[in-house]
């Protein structure tokens, strides 16, 4: 929507919804949904030629950054808090673990969302590594 030359957005759909893509840069919504389930990461990806900026704007999320070791991920995760930047370095394995409330901002470079990722499968076993950290995570902080 644009007014007297101020442009506003903002997407209440489930998903990622990149909505302000200008030269060299982007922005987008990702409300939760399914395979963002604060139990239900399945995969960890990676961005090639940019930053990921994460901001949380309402609800529970995590973020989950992974450092490959011997064909295994070794996992670190944050609990986020409204209002603050968290970036995720290019070349760097990462995910967001969300509750049913959560919606955040996502900046990065323009048009990552047409190809710049790669994705890695996770075994059940570092399914089962990664819920055991975000549970104890979620239940330390309530």
């Amino acid at each position: 929507m644009k007014k007297n030359g101020i442009e506003t957005y903002r997407c209440g759909e489930q998903g990622y919804h990149p909505f302000l893509i200008r030269e060299g840069w982007q922005v987008a919504q990702l409300n939760y949904m399914r395979d963002q389930d604060l139990y239900g990461i399945e995969k960890m990806d990676v961005h090639l030629k940019t930053d990921e900026v994460f901001i949380l704007l309402k609800g529970t999320a995590v973020l989950i950054a992974a450092m490959e070791e011997n064909n295994d991920f070794r996992f670190e995760c944050i609990r986020m808090d409204t209002g603050i930047a968290y970036n995720i370095p290019v070349f760097h394995w990462h995910n967001i673990a969300m509750g049913e409330d959560a919606e955040l901002f996502i900046v990065e470079r323009d048009n990552t969302h047409l190809g710049d990722y790669e994705f890695r499968k996770l075994t059940v076993e570092q399914q089962k590594r990664l819920n055991a950290q975000i549970k104890e995570l979620i239940e330390r902080q309530e």
